[in-house]
């Protein structure tokens, strides 16, 4: 099995890749969602950020506020470390279920989507990893666009990730989200093709088809020496 890691930042245009893997046929984990079930109402996680940030962060209906707290977070670091660190192992488990299934499924190849990959060290995990880059000045104007908010409010919110060019450096594939939808279609073809290559022997011994095949070898192995001392 390969795992595949995503990752970018804010604005740069992950999603759009994500979803071009979706279309693609290639099942992709995301994080963003597993995040969103884990502090649903009346999960652990919800409780731990309702004990942590009050009553304050929640709508009418008793759900959590993801614009309120996310203005929190983004602008006071000590309490964005305190949320990460509340919901990691949740998110976590949700990932590594979701995997799971997917692996039951026989699936060869998966795309880890997500956004704080590198900080939570799971590129140790996903071989290649692919960063959604884009020019510091796009990724400015998107972010205002997209969410209405002002400059210094966008680079705020970018301030607040690990720097994207960090994360281009540290990457095994890059795709460069600065030009037109059709620019990042032209380089995600030949990303597509990279990552469906055949799987490396560790690869196939990860997925669901090797172990079978290896259980069977050694239950083959096991009753030819068994027939062989009778």
């Amino acid at each position: 099995m390969r795992l595949v890691g995503l990752t970018g930042g804010i604005a740069s245009g992950k999603s759009t890749v994500s979803n071009l893997f979706k279309d693609a046929g290639v099942p992709v984990v995301d994080a963003d969602v597993v995040a969103r079930n884990v502090v649903q109402k009346g999960t652990g996680g919800w409780k731990k950020i309702v004990k942590a940030f009050g009553d304050e962060i929640l709508l009418d209906n008793g759900e959590i506020d993801r614009a309120r707290l996310g203005q929190i977070v983004f602008s006071d670091p000590s309490k964005r470390q305190i949320l990460n660190r509340l919901l990691a192992p949740h998110i976590s488990s949700g990932i590594f279920w979701e995997i799971a299934k997917l692996w039951m499924k026989g699936c060869k190849v998966i795309v880890l989507d997500i956004p704080l990959l590198f900080e939570t060290k799971m590129d140790r995990w996903t071989n290649p990893v692919i960063v959604v880059w884009v020019n510091p000045e796009t990724q400015i104007e998107r972010l205002m666009s997209r969410d209405g908010c002002s400059e210094e409010q966008a680079q705020n919110r970018i301030n607040a990730q690990l720097a994207l060019d960090w994360k281009k450096s540290e990457a095994d594939i890059v795709i460069d989200n600065s030009g037109s939808l059709d620019d990042t279609k032209q380089q995600f073809q030949e990303v597509l093709r990279k990552v469906s290559e055949p799987l490396t022997w560790k690869e196939r011994l990860r997925s669901r088809d090797g172990l079978i095949s290896v259980v069977m070898c050694t239950a083959v192995g096991v009753l030819l020496a068994q027939k062989n001392l009778l």
